[in-house]
């Protein structure tokens, strides 16, 4: 234990304070939302520009919010482990301007992709409703929603009974609507996109290091395991797996910003810092 908080107050400047800016705003969200009732994400989480709790600091403040504690732990881990390391490399400045942009380049190709995707919603939407149907409605869902509550497949088998009652028509339209706007609404929080870019920027720096997986216990390089992360995302990025909240395109945002700014400064500089 005593080791544990030796490494804790020997840790570079932006990496500590990294890791304790993100524990007091968790710490804040909690008791802010036990006591008062008030949800932090709809000010500071990061919402697609059509929602309407889209503001553009949420850009910056998304990066320092997380779901709960198993979500804070192993985003800080992560920081902990591999950001000291980058950070005796390359210096507090260079570090921090590497987090950030990592952050920010993370937020902006996954705003961009569920921008991709509301597009593709609002056009399959609007065509719904210039003619609804009951086959259209379940088109709309299966391409756009996924699983949905019993009922609404319920309500949906009952209008085709009577495919040209109006009530049923109109309500169906607006639930379409409904839909889309409760999924621009989902906030992003996390450090996941500028992590990522830790990670990328560790096995480019120290691509022969050895690291420990857990599952399964063997040794593996860093650049491998960079590498297969990065597929894993991908591969899960464009699966759009039913139920699957992570952003995996602002995990790739972070290691493709990352990739970008380390080759810009190997390019720029005699000596890579």
């Amino acid at each position: 234990m005593s080791q544990f908080r030796s490494s804790l107050l020997n840790l570079p400047p932006v990496v500590k304070n990294l890791i304790i800016i993100n524990v007091l705003v968790l710490l804040g969200t909690m008791i802010i939302g036990d006591r008062f009732g008030f949800s932090m994400d709809n000010l500071f989480a990061l919402h697609q520009p059509a929602s309407e709790y889209f503001r553009p600091h949420q850009f910056i403040t998304h990066m320092f919010m997380h779901g709960g504690i198993g979500h804070l732990f192993f985003n800080m881990f992560a920081l902990f482990m591999f950001g000291r390391v980058l950070e005796e490399v390359w210096g507090p400045k260079r570090f921090l301007l590497y987090y950030m942009v990592t952050g920010l380049g993370a937020a902006a190709l996954h705003t961009f992709v569920g921008w991709l995707d509301y597009s593709s919603m609002k056009a399959a939407a609007n065509a719904f409703s210039n003619t609804p149907s009951p086959d259209l409605m379940l088109q709309f869902i299966r391409e756009h929603m996924g699983p949905v509550k019993p009922w609404v497949t319920d309500f949906v088998n009952s209008w085709a009974e009577h495919p040209n009652n109006v009530f049923d028509t109109q309500k169906a339209v607006a639930m379409v609507n409904q839909m889309i706007t409760e999924n621009i609404n989902v906030p992003t929080i996390g450090a996941s996109g500028a992590v990522f870019g830790i990670l990328l920027a560790f096995g480019m720096l120290f691509p022969n290091t050895e690291l420990m997986l857990l599952f399964p216990p063997i040794p593996i390089k860093a650049k491998y395991f960079v590498i297969g992360y990065g597929a894993v995302e991908l591969f899960m990025g464009f699966r759009h797996v039913s139920g699957d909240n992570i952003a995996h395109f602002a995990h790739l945002g972070g290691m493709l910003f990352g990739f970008i700014l380390i080759k810009y400064w190997q390019k720029n500089s005699k000596r890579f810092y």
